[in-house]
């Protein structure tokens, strides 16, 4: 199974840095994560070129037959339940997932437009390294559920 998570920009604050580390290996345990860190657009301040940069970067991690989600505050909320029957779905459908976070304006037309599924975290705006260790967490919490073990209470 195919699983990469993509970000945009550097995870600079050492307890940010430490829960995603904590998630990361205890994914380990149920796939191959390729997390990949993407360098934020600071060439610019304005909107549209920075969204543009961003998007090469992101396409050249992106292959043609990846089912791509997007993690935005406008897409569908799942229950913990549900994230994990939509993983278990993809996974066993999709030769390639790629999950993204984008950067401080979020994804361009283009990148909106690849993107075969937007899902969202919550409606709340959180900081953008935070969304990573609630993913990640998210994530693991997934494969437990998938897995039958004790880790998520209904």
């Amino acid at each position: 199974m195919a699983v990469k998570f993509v970000v945009i920009g550097a995870t600079k604050e050492k307890f940010y840095k430490q829960s995603e580390a904590e998630y990361l290996k205890r994914l380990n345990k149920y796939c191959k994560l390729n997390y990949v860190e993407i360098p934020s657009s600071k060439k610019s301040v304005k909107r549209d070129d920075c969204l543009k940069m961003e998007e090469e970067s992101l396409l050249r991690n992106i292959n043609d037959n990846d089912y791509v989600v997007l993690l935005d505050e406008k897409g569908t909320e799942h229950t913990s339940r549900k994230f994990a029957k939509q993983l278990n779905d993809l996974l066993n459908y999709q030769p390639g997932i790629v999950f993204v976070i984008g950067g401080a304006f979020g994804f361009s037309d283009t990148i909106r437009k690849r993107g075969n599924a937007v899902w969202s975290l919550s409606k709340l705006t959180f900081p953008h390294h935070l969304v990573r260790t609630i993913f990640l967490e998210q994530l693991y919490r997934a494969f437990t559920i998938l897995k039958g073990e004790h880790y998520h209470n209904d």
